[in-house]
């Protein structure tokens, strides 16, 4: 008696999910994958293979390449232009303009630091640039600006037989393309008793000269200081004021030369009320690294007593970012701000800076970001947000500082950015998303992943539209098992996660162009639109879940297998059926393979009349392709991969017979 035909099984798989590494492949759900890059899930039987990156030309028809090797990526918007920025490893930066595909040269080597640069708009006007060390800087798409803005003016002597409020004449800036600084003077008594700025100007890079003139009086002269955020510069603390001084112009102050200074820094006393109240640095000196060796001694001036103690800057600007009309800087645990609608003034009575003495802030500011009507300020494991910024009837900022996450942060500012009403950022356990004041994670299925990322390298990120689909991408240096070091991204979108590989890409920054987010990134000098060939063949992997058909403790025998998908070009599939013990050969799947031969057997290729070779399709469109299989196992899995470019994966399908049990 012949035996019973073991019945067969079906399953067909249409309902695509992301990319699931926090599970055994065996565990995952039927829909999820165990890998998938370079192919988007978009919906129900729709896998797209993304675009390949595409070198960026230039109207010459050049490849763009910068320079030096790129160490900060970011896009700005200037009047009607949009820029690409480079900043790079020499301290010089260049620029390309994407409507007029034109490179140019922002500053030349050594104006800048060579990594940790940041940069933001302010309005469509300038492109605000933070340096570690050497301060800020304002770019306009011509003249690049040392911010050097005017400080503190104090008045050495107040003249006499003023009858009106004289002329106040601050010394044009040192750079083309600053802004020259005004003030104005109070008279009381027939004296200048004070000096206010009006506008603290751009541009200086070194202490203004002030001239008193007119108002019928004479004798009364002033110093000014200068705003510069170098790191390495002192200022002076007046720490007791002393008594019995009346005399500032015989009034001395000597900074001591201190440790590792290269310029070294000169101080003007300010006395008031028979006291030194300040010390006007009128040159804030350079290269200092400690301030334990700085000695300030007061002498002279007919009085006694006074003391003060030197401030060294120590602490590099680490982000800066434009809110309320206003520009932020972040430094240490303090966050400056400008006067309310300006970009430099950082004297004015509305201008200012506040310290996060916070618990909850360890170590320093590490980021900002302003976005949703908030600014962020972000540590390694907290984030606070300013808002409600307003000018009191007194003429001070005031703003609401609110801490939103105790416990999770991050210190990578270049992966943080808005993505439609939330913060998405990326830090060294995972990738969060900041709704109002909740942060939730985004990234539990990339939990396979992140072991193997580099931290050691650049970690960037931003929105791409693809496939008409507003998209998060995280860009990093993934371990790769198989291969080794290679440069991946992680895209997000509608609760799903996909991986690309685009080349060797270190930053990549979003920069929307008519419209339209792009994502650009370089690969050490040379620029790339990713995603932008969908012509080019790109290499795809899509590894499905291993899945128990419904029965975990059966084992199953594979007979067959199918791949629905729309082949419209010549393209050849390569898919092997995958178990718990391992994968079958390989099966080779192809809509093409016309060919024709002469008589001596060799091929004959087709030409087009733009000299290019036709391929002849079997099929194009949709499709099934299918093949016998051969392979055992409790679990069942496809991998499919391909070099082939512009094709959708639309089902997968499996015949199997169930055998023995356990």
């Amino acid at each position: 008696m012949a035996a019973a035909e073991q019945k067969k099984s079906y399953a067909v798989i249409k309902n695509f999910a992301g990319l699931n590494t926090k599970a055994n492949r065996t565990a995952i759900k039927e829909e999820e994958f165990a890998w998938i890059e370079n192919a988007m899930p978009i919906g129900f039987g729709n896998i797209k293979i993304v675009p390949a990156q595409v070198t960026v030309k230039d109207s010459g028809n050049n490849a763009v390449s910068f320079s030096n090797t790129v160490t900060h990526l970011t896009s700005d918007n200037l009047g009607v232009s949009d820029y690409i920025l480079a900043f790079q490893d020499n301290g010089s930066a260049e620029y390309f303009k994407l409507d007029t595909l034109t490179k140019g040269n922002v500053a030349v080597a050594a104006t800048f630091s060579n990594a940790n640069v940041s940069s933001s708009q302010y309005k469509n006007e300038r492109v605000i640039i933070g340096d570690p060390n050497n301060g800020l800087f304002n770019w306009d798409g011509g003249n690049l600006v040392a911010m050097g803005s005017v400080g503190s003016i104090g008045i050495t002597a107040g003249g006499s037989g003023f009858t009106s409020a004289p002329n106040v004449n601050i010394s044009a800036p040192n750079q083309t393309g600053g802004i020259q600084a005004t003030a104005v003077a109070t008279v009381t008594a027939n004296v200048v008793s004070a000096i206010t700025l009006t506008n603290a100007g751009t541009g200086y890079t070194a202490a203004p000269t002030i001239t008193i003139t007119g108002g019928g009086g004479t004798g009364a002269t002033a110093v000014g200081s200068l705003v510069t955020f170098k790191t390495g510069t002192v200022s002076v603390l007046v720490t007791n004021g002393g008594t019995g001084y009346s005399n500032s112009s015989n009034l001395t102050v000597t900074i001591g030369d201190g440790a590792g200074w290269t310029t070294q820094a000169v101080g003007r006393g300010i006395i008031s009320g028979g006291q030194v109240t300040n010390v006007i640095m009128t040159n804030s000196g350079a290269g200092y690294t400690a301030n334990s060796n700085v000695t300030v001694v007061i002498t002279g001036g007919g009085g006694a007593n006074a003391t003060a103690t030197a401030v060294v800057n120590t602490e590099p600007i680490v982000d800066v970012a434009t809110f309320s009309g206003r520009l932020w800087v972040a430094f240490g645990r303090t966050v400056a701000y400008t006067a309310a609608g300006s970009y430099s003034d950082f004297t004015s009575v509305s201008a200012g800076a506040f310290t996060l003495t916070d618990s909850t802030l360890h170590g320093k500011i590490t980021g900002l970001l302003s976005a949703n009507n908030f600014l962020y300020i972000y540590g390694d494991d907290s984030i606070n947000v300013f808002s409600d910024v307003r000018v009191s009837s007194t003429g001070l900022t005031v703003f609401t500082n609110t801490n939103v996450s105790a416990s999770v942060g991050s210190k990578r500012p270049y992966a943080i950015f808005p993505y439609f009403r939330s913060v998405l950022f990326m830090n060294d356990y995972g990738i969060y998303a900041l709704v109002g004041s909740t942060t939730s994670k985004l990234s539990d299925n990339l939990d396979g992943i992140f072991p193997l990322i580099d931290f050691t390298l650049p970690v960037t990120a931003g929105q791409v539209l693809l496939n008409n689909i507003l998209c998060a991408a995280f860009n990093f240096t993934y371990n790769d098992p198989s291969v080794g070091p290679r440069q991946i991204q992680a895209v997000f979108f509608e609760k799903k996660w996909f991986i690309t590989s685009q080349g060797s890409i270190d930053y990549v920054n979003s920069t929307p162009v008519s419209g339209v987010i792009n994502l650009y990134g370089v690969d050490g000098k040379n620029l790339y639109k990713l995603y932008g060939d969908a012509s080019s063949n790109v290499s795809s992997t899509i590894k499905t879940a291993l899945s128990p058909m419904g029965d975990p403790i059966r084992t199953k025998q594979a007979l067959k297998f199918g791949i629905e998908a729309t082949l419209v070009n010549p393209a050849t599939l390569t898919v092997t059926v995958d178990s718990e013990v391992g994968s079958s050969p390989a099966y080779t799947l192809s809509n093409s393979g016309v060919d024709w031969y002469n008589n001596v057997g060799t091929i004959i290729p087709w030409v087009n009349n733009s000299s290019t070779t036709i391929n002849w399709l079997i099929s194009a469109g949709y499709n099934l392709y299918k093949s016998d299989a051969q392979q055992y196992g409790k679990y069942l899995g496809l991998t499919l991969t391909s070099n082939n470019a512009a094709f959708v994966v639309n089902t997968f399908e499996f015949e199997h017979e169930l055998r023995v049990r356990f």
